[in-house]
Parts: C-alpha cells; sequence; structure tokens
C-alpha cells in the first residue's frame, strides 16, 4: 500500500498552477513594490521610478490553510531574482526552483502540514527597476485536511486483476466531490468506474479485467477538495501503471488442484491442499494484494486462538484482508501429503514447499511466476463466497452492482 506524505513514494507532491489575484502592495510594507531610490519627490517622477514588475505569493500573508502543493512566487512584467523561503522560528531553509523564463518559483518538495512558513521575494522589471514582496503563512493542519493511501504504486507493472484502492484517513461526506476529482483512464479504452466501500475506501476498475499490456493513468486532484464540513484535500498527482500479462489461477475444491492460466492458455496444473471441513477455503475472485518470500502467520490474529504460530511460512501471497493466503507448507506429513488430495489448511491454500523458501518446489514455482493484481479464483468450496471489500475482490460484484455504488 502507498502512503502519500513528505518523501513517501505516494508523496503527492507536484505543484498546481500558482492562484493569480491581486496582492495588496504598500511602500514600505513586506508586501510591496520596492523603488529603487530614495527620491523625496512625488507625482509623475516617483511613479516612473516605480518598477512595473508585479508579484504574487499564492499563499496570502497570514493565511492558515495555505496548499502544500501549489503555494509559489509567479510575477508578471518582470523577472524573479530572488527568493527565499524559510520555516517560521528554526529559519530552516526550503530549496525552491526557478522557472526558465523567471516567472515562478515553486519549493521542491511538497511543503510539510501544519507548518508555518515564510517567503520573500524580488523581481526587476525590463528597466531592471526591483520589486518585493513576502509572506507569512501556516499550511492546512492534518485535523483539518484528509489524504488517501493508494494502491498500485506508481511505475509498477501489475496483474489484470488489479484495481486502483484509495483507503481515507477521515468520513467522507461528499463523495461526489471526491470521487469527480480522481480521473482513472486505461490505454485499452476501457470505461473505468468508481465504488465506495463505506465512507473510507473507494475502488475502481473496468466492467471486464484490465486488458493486458494496457497503461492505466489515474490523476488526484483532492487539493483543497472538500470531503467532508471543513476538510479539505491535500492530494495533487498523475500515477501510472502498466498491466502485465494475463494470469487466472483457478483453485477447484473438488479436486485439491490448480490449474494456472495464462494469456488464455494452460501454463501449468498444480497440487494444492485448500481449507479443512472445519475450516473452509473462502469461494469467488480473489487478487492478490501482497507477497512475502516469508511471513509468520498466527492464528490468534485471525481468531482461532492458539492453534498455529508459525514463523516462517514461505512464498505467501496475501488473498483476503481476514487473511486467506495461498502460500508454501513444509510442515505437512510427509508419509501423506494432502496435495492434489485433501483440503487440511485453515482455509488457506497451500502447496508443497520447504522451510527457507529455498529449493525447487512448486510453490516456488507459483510465488515466481505471479504478481500483485493476478487473480486466484476458488470454486466448489463448501463456504460461501468472500465479501467483495475483504481485499481487492470487488470482481464478485456484479457490473449493475458495481456502478451503483458509484456517487458520479
Amino acid at each position: 500500500m502507498t502512503t502519500p506524505d513528505i518523501a513517501a513514494r505516494r508523496v503527492l507532491g507536484a505543484c498546481a498552477a500558482l492562484m493569480v489575484g491581486a496582492l495588496t502592495l504598500t511602500a514600505c510594507g513586506g508586501n510591496a513594490d520596492a523603488k529603487t531610490n530614495d527620491s523625496k519627490g512625488g507625482g509623475q517622477d516617483s511613479a516612473a521610478k516605480t518598477s512595473t514588475a508585479k508579484i504574487v505569493i499564492s499563499a496570502k500573508d497570514g493565511s492558515t490553510g495555505a496548499s502544500i502543493n501549489t503555494t509559489g512566487v509567479q510575477v508578471s512584467d518582470g523577472k524573479l531574482t530572488d527568493v527565499k523561503m524559510t520555516v517560521s522560528g528554526s529559519g530552516q531553509a526550503v530549496e525552491g526552483t526557478v522557472s526558465a523564463d523567471g516567472s515562478v518559483w515553486k519549493p521542491k518538495e511538497q511543503l510539510e502540514r501544519g507548518t508555518k512558513y515564510e517567503i520573500s521575494a524580488t523581481a526587476k522589471d525590463s528597466k531592471g527597476l526591483t520589486a518585493a514582496a513576502n509572506s507569512i503563512f501556516t499550511t492546512v493542519n492534518s485535523a483539518n485536511s484528509y489524504i488517501g493511501t493508494y494502491t498500485p504504486d506508481n511505475g509498477t507493472t501489475v496483474g489484470v486483476g488489479m484495481p486502483v484502492s484509495f483507503n481515507f484517513d477521515k468520513v467522507i461526506t461528499d463523495k461526489k466531490a471526491v470521487q469527480s476529482h480522481i480521473t482513472v483512464t486505461s490505454s485499452s479504452g476501457q470505461q473505468v468506474v468508481g465504488h465506495w466501500f463505506g465512507a473510507q475506501r473507494l475502488d475502481f476498475r473496468p466492467q471486464d479485467y484490465w486488458k493486458a499490456g494496457s497503461k492505466v493513468t489515474m490523476k488526484i486532484d483532492l487539493d483543497g477538495v472538500e470531503g467532508a464540513n471543513g476538510v479539505y484535500g491535500v492530494q495533487k498527482k498523475t500515477v501510472s501503471f502498466t498491466v502485465g500479462r494475463s494470469q487466472v489461477s483457478t483453485v477447484d475444491a473438488n479436486t485439491q488442484t490448480m490449474t494456472v492460466v495464462r494469456d488464455g492458455k494452460v501454463l501449468k496444473s498444480v497440487p494444492v491442499s485448500t481449507g479443512s471441513p472445519q475450516h473452509t477455503t473462502y469461494n469467488g475472485q480473489m487478487v492478490i494484494s501482497e507477497k512475502f518470500t516469508q511471513t509468520r502467520m498466527n492464528s490468534q490474529t485471525v481468531g482461532l486462538g492458539g492453534e498455529y504460530d508459525i514463523p516462517d511460512v514461505p512464498h505467501a501471497m496475501r488473498l483476503t484482508t481476514s487473511g486467506t493466503f495461498i502460500h508454501g507448507n513444509y510442515w505437512y506429513n510427509k508419509s501423506n501429503p494432502p496435495f492434489g488430495q485433501q483440503g487440511t489448511s485453515h482455509g488457506c491454500v497451500g502447496m508443497a514447499d520447504v522451510q527457507g523458501a529455498q529449493g525447487d518446489t512448486t510453490a516456488k514455482w507459483f510465488y515466481d511466476n505471479s504478481l500483485i493484481g493476478d487473480v486466484v479464483i476458488v470454486k466448489n468450496s463448501p463456504d460461501k463466497t468472500v465479501q467483495p471489500d475483504n481485499g481487492l475482490n470487488g470482481w464478485n460484484l456484479s457490473w449493475s452492482d458495481w456502478t451503483a455504488g458509484s456517487a458520479v
């Protein structure tokens, strides 16, 4: 999962167009056009020596809800000659860059939320006359803003079942406003629709799995969007990912086998062991959301008391939030392997493996040949169909039910 924060991989620090507005300028204040001499004269002689350069700092002086994305400096009828931005109190410098034409300055990194900053800027017009402006302001704080942790990451390659999924850190009451400022498109031309699971999760997917090889782009334009009363978004970024080859694996609980189909052709048939009669495996379409070469599995974390605690489960891939994995199993009865014979797990799908995740095993083969976003379908289990919000498993909703959950 990705948490957009400062210097994190989902940090949404792209600067947008600066707000352009009139800035009240006074001759002796910081927000001022500065004269280049100390002439005591007035009238036209004084006006003639006033710079025509007009500086606008997007964060107004004294403001307390400034954007962490779009704050910057812009000048018209002149070029910026110097911009200094610091954190108030500590004096820590904020690095920034000036555009090639000298008209815009913006920070190199996304600003911190709830932080007080100072900006001072100077510019010159075509005659070399100087103008100056400054602003002291505070960025929007955490209590009055929301962020959405999203998946998949920018630049990744995923399986055909991977939805775009946002989890917001605040309850969203204006779902339409938020959803309408997130657009997801595919180079395949597939229609992509959002669906709300409650008030804090928004997923996007097409009617059918993504087309193999397509490029998906999501434009996040939530900066300043009111998601709840007095709570505003701070994210602004474009993220894209690539859909890899198509791989859909079907587990048949009746035969205890998994058939791996890649790009429409059977790649391999794998013996597995699904859930026991006491702990059956969910039916339905499930998407691999995480991969671990080794991970700990403790029954207490899934409400099964002290039935097991395995510190090094090999080649584990998550299928549900509630704890369903497809993984390697090295602790099986070697004299009577269950794979391809019977379900013996606590609800997971197991494959033959060795301790330490080494060796040429069935589980290692499947792990190495799987992507996050690949689909694993379970059928003929006595259990119910997995809930669509238990993991990234919205494919278990019909298209009509999916689109009914859209706010736009």
